[in-house]
């Protein structure tokens, strides 16, 4: 795998909208995010596409690919954030110069529909990449904290870090109000099944990496450990919906060489309970005898770590668990 280096105070970090565009953010909610990274040392440029915006609040394919290229290519550029999530970073998928990219390896982040760049440029080139926060939650004034730190653990250094729960969680429109906030006590990591593992890390929103089923971009997924969570774009049909994905996921090529799972905290409106959890679990033989621990702190809630897609993490469950990220 190759690593890209990490970020150092003065690096320049160019922000990037390969899903929907950042008009969608207020210009008080730009400034915050952009005024927080500037906080800890670094220059912040745009691309020049990043406020285009179509009908389904996005930009050209040709724009995105555009802007992706140029971030790579920018000798001054050390590290790419995305603006937002979206639905339609996959678009973008068979437009990529992959040699560029691997001939300029720096650290791409970003999470929900950027899961689709990020495990396909590994698929495609070995670099590592990032799942965590976006550009937008960087403007973020309450509960922020924990997110710098995982920010900090995985992209400034080099050393192994262990991921702990976050004191509390929320799940409401911070960015509409960010003055009063519900913030909810976090109970930790759930045990679902005991036991141990190392792998190499792929996944991350279970929706969006099962759009590169059956193409040249699925990573193989061998030897791994899959992180996984799933937002709730379909109501009151989610725990239904997070059953058949996590089924079509499981029918992938190698998936009897997966190693553990960690499943990311489910949304307070998907109704999913650890009974029904357990349940999805219990009824897939293929999953039998995997460590697996669920929520954890990424997907659609926040805070969230940041974890690399393609790296290594440990994960032993027993009475209590240690989950550890490796190389990143």
């Amino acid at each position: 795998m190759i690593i890209p280096r990490k970020l150092k105070v003065g690096d320049e970090i160019r922000i990037i909208a390969p899903s929907r565009s950042m008009s969608l953010l207020s210009e008080e909610n730009r400034n915050l995010a952009k005024t927080k990274l500037e906080s800890l040392g670094f220059k912040i440029t745009f691309c020049k596409n990043c406020m285009e915006s179509d009908l389904f609040v996005s930009s050209s394919i040709q724009s995105r690919i555009e802007d992706i290229h140029e971030a790579f290519a920018d000798k001054n550029v050390k590290a790419i954030l995305t603006v937002i999530g979206g639905f339609n970073s996959n678009q973008l998928l068979q437009y990529l110069d992959y040699d560029l990219i691997k001939n300029n390896p720096k650290i791409l982040c970003g999470y929900s529909d950027i899961t689709a760049l990020t495990n396909a440029i590994t698929a495609k080139t070995d670099l590592v990449t990032y799942s965590g926060i976006h550009f937008s939650n960087f403007a973020m004034k309450i509960e922020i904290e924990y997110n710098l730190e995982y920010f900090k653990k995985c992209l400034m250094s080099e050393e192994e870090f262990e991921i702990k729960p976050s004191p509390t969680w929320s799940n409401d429109a911070w960015y509409l109000d960010q003055e009063n906030r519900n913030l909810i006590k976090n109970e930790g990591f759930i045990i679902i099944q005991k036991g141990e593992a190392t792998g190499k890390i792929f996944g991350a929103n279970l929706g969006t990496f099962n759009l590169l089923r059956g193409t040249e971009f699925m990573p193989d997924i061998s030897d791994s450990i899959l992180f996984l969570e799933e937002d709730n774009n379909v109501g009151k049909d989610f725990v239904v919906e997070f059953d058949r994905n996590l089924q079509a996921l499981i029918q992938q090529p190698n998936f009897d060489k997966v190693k553990g799972l960690v499943l990311g905290r489910f949304q307070e409106n998907t109704e999913m309970t650890l009974e029904k959890l357990k349940y999805i679990i219990d009824t897939k033989k293929e999953l039998q005898n995997l460590p697996i621990i669920a929520n954890a702190d990424f997907g659609h809630t926040n805070p969230l770590f940041t974890f690399p897609i393609g790296g290594t993490a440990s994960l032993k469950i027993n009475n209590e668990v240690e989950l550890k990220i490796i190389k990143h």
